[in-house]
């Protein structure tokens, strides 16, 4: 790779570190400290839920900005990063409405699984899968030739 795209992928890494370390500034989300406090008998906080839902969605949004640069840098394949965006739009728009189903019943389903659900909504977690799979898939297509 290239010094500028290794730029540009460090660049992507850092707005995705940027936003975990600013998300208590930045956006709105009331069950930041309810589970930081690792208490499963914590009180339920009061909440907006379109404000909530705004703000978790602009957090996604800048997750998957952030993380298609670093797709796209690393590979150099623009159909893969629209494969990647696609894929991570999905995740969220099934992990989304879960989490919200969680909220709505105060996580009566399981405080464990609200959290990981939660994670899979902030977090660009999927990346962790999609840069090891484009790898493989790079390597297979290269061995093949």
């Amino acid at each position: 790779m290239k010094i500028l795209s290794w730029f540009f992928v460090v660049l992507g890494i850092l707005g995705l570190i940027s936003i975990r370390m600013l998300e208590d500034q930045i956006f709105y989300d009331p069950f930041l400290p309810y589970f930081h406090e690792a208490n499963k008998h914590a009180v339920f906080p009061n909440f907006e839920w379109a404000k909530l839902i705004f703000s978790y969605s602009f957090r996604f949004l800048l997750n998957l900005f952030f993380s298609g640069m670093v797709v796209y840098f690393v590979f150099k394949n623009k159909a893969w990063t629209v494969q990647a965006i696609i894929l991570m739009g999905i995740v969220f728009a099934i992990t989304l409405p879960i989490y919200l189903y969680c909220i709505h019943t105060k996580f009566e389903i399981g405080y464990l699984f609200s959290f990981y659900m939660r994670r899979f909504v902030i977090q660009p977690l999927i990346l962790l899968v999609i840069i090891p799979l484009f790898y493989y898939r790079k390597k297979t297509m290269t061995d093949r030739l």
